[in-house]
């Protein structure tokens, strides 16, 4: 069985597709999503509908990012706010616009039986974005946080990689986990569309969103897999641009 983590889609169905093409999945497999299935992209309900039956060949792990978060209080409570519909939010409105009654109750079990985090028998954890508490994630006093959060990331790629792990200067969080993978934050800020890993934190979001690709990584053997970038795939419109 291999163990494969998929970074933030945000609508870009036909990116997922094409992807999973390449991987060639079996049913022995199991995929670790990491959030952020809508807002950006026009398939925002599509990707979930096809997540919801590919969920039912494969063994999946859906974590909740920030905008499935705000997602779902569109559909349960009709919250309108104002800078998720400015962030991706108008697109993912207007694909559910064309769902039947019954589909958004379908997707709203979806959206409610998501996960903050997973932590595998590895003790490898999998978060949208990241934690504060030195403790462990499972103490996070504000649970929102572990899909908002930039902190973890800035700390581990601000890390020296000669400072030692028992020198009391390296950060405590990073030593809690054999690895931990993250999305939320897009790597194509650092100018880059693959995969970025600083100390024992892999990122795995490689602006599918914005001009990058969707990108599904082995987290045993490191491999990982690509789509074209998402923007191409979708050219009469713009994304989060």
């Amino acid at each position: 069985m291999k163990t494969y983590v998929v970074g933030d889609i945000h609508g870009g169905l036909r990116a997922l597709e094409q992807v999973l093409e390449k991987v060639q999945p079996i049913s022995s497999d199991r995929f670790i999503f990491l959030g952020d299935y809508v807002d950006g992209w026009s398939h925002a309900a599509e990707t979930v509908s096809f997540l919801i039956q590919f969920s039912k060949k494969y063994e999946c792990v859906f974590i909740r990012g920030n905008h499935d978060y705000l997602m779902h209080r569109y559909l349960r409570h009709n919250d309108n706010n104002p800078l998720w519909l400015a962030h991706g939010g108008e697109a993912s409105r207007k694909s559910y616009g064309l769902l039947s009654e019954a589909q958004k109750q379908e997707h709203i079990h979806f959206y409610e039986n998501l996960v903050n985090y997973h932590l595998d028998s590895q003790n490898r954890l999998f978060v949208h974005a990241g934690f504060t508490n030195v403790n462990g994630i499972n103490y996070e006093y504000f649970k929102n946080l572990v899909f908002w959060d930039r902190t973890l990331w800035e700390v581990a790629r601000a890390l020296d990689p000669a400072i030692p792990k028992d020198d009391l200067r390296y950060p405590q969080r990073l030593l809690l986990y054999k690895e931990i993978y993250i999305g939320h934050t897009p790597v194509t800020r650092m100018g880059s569309t693959v995969p970025l890993n600083f100390a024992n934190l892999w990122n795995i979001d490689t602006g599918a969103a914005f001009k990058g690709p969707l990108t599904i990584f082995d987290i045993d053997t490191k491999e990982y897999w690509q789509s074209d970038p998402v923007y191409t795939l979708y050219p009469a419109e713009t994304g989060r641009n």
